[in-house]
């Protein structure tokens, strides 16, 4: 088993994905407020939730990275998932984030993806991370874009029209600007 790494921010803890998640986590999966820009816009029954949730628990072994639960710092309370991913197909390492409804819009996908992508540069080593959203989703386009994310293209993928947007490591960005 891989040893999942917990990071904290100012209000978030970063933590590995387990079963004392699996009702809130279910319950997200539900709601189809939540699913409606993530994979086939569809809700998930609490069997393809656990099934969810096993995957991204997976990714880990997998690849070295993947998605951790998001809890608040002070109360412990589960708000949504954040992390990385790249599941055979994927058009590259991406940075995703989901949040219960009642956490959207405070700051926290942000202060979680700026955690993450540190760590993908810190201890990951790679040159570029991406973010698929799905076009309409203005939300989390502000979101990728606070993230410093550049809108590189639009692509097709898994029957839905996304922006891509690419995120580089503070040095290859000092370097790009140099060329």
């Amino acid at each position: 088993m891989i040893d999942i790494p917990v990071i904290e921010t100012a209000r978030l803890r970063l933590t590995a994905l387990a079963e004392r998640h699996f009702d809130d986590y279910a319950a997200m999966l539900a709601d189809p407020a939540s699913t409606r820009w993530i994979g086939d816009g569809e809700p998930l029954d609490r069997t393809n939730a656990w099934r969810s949730l096993a995957m991204l628990i997976g990714h880990w072994q997998l690849r070295g990275y993947g998605m951790w639960a998001l809890e608040l710092k002070d109360t412990g309370e589960f708000i949504g998932r954040a992390g990385l991913m790249c599941p055979e197909g994927w058009p590259d390492l991406e940075l995703g984030w989901m949040l219960k409804p009642e956490f959207r819009h405070h700051g926290y996908a942000t202060e979680a993806g700026n955690a993450i992508l540190e760590f993908a540069w810190r201890k990951l080593n790679v040159p570029r991370v991406i973010s698929l959203v799905k076009i309409g989703n203005e939300a989390s386009d502000r979101v990728a874009e606070r993230l410093g994310g550049e809108h590189i293209e639009d692509m097709d993928f898994f029957g839905a029209h996304n922006h891509v947007f690419a995120y580089y490591p503070p040095f290859i960005e000092k370097r790009r600007a140099w060329a």
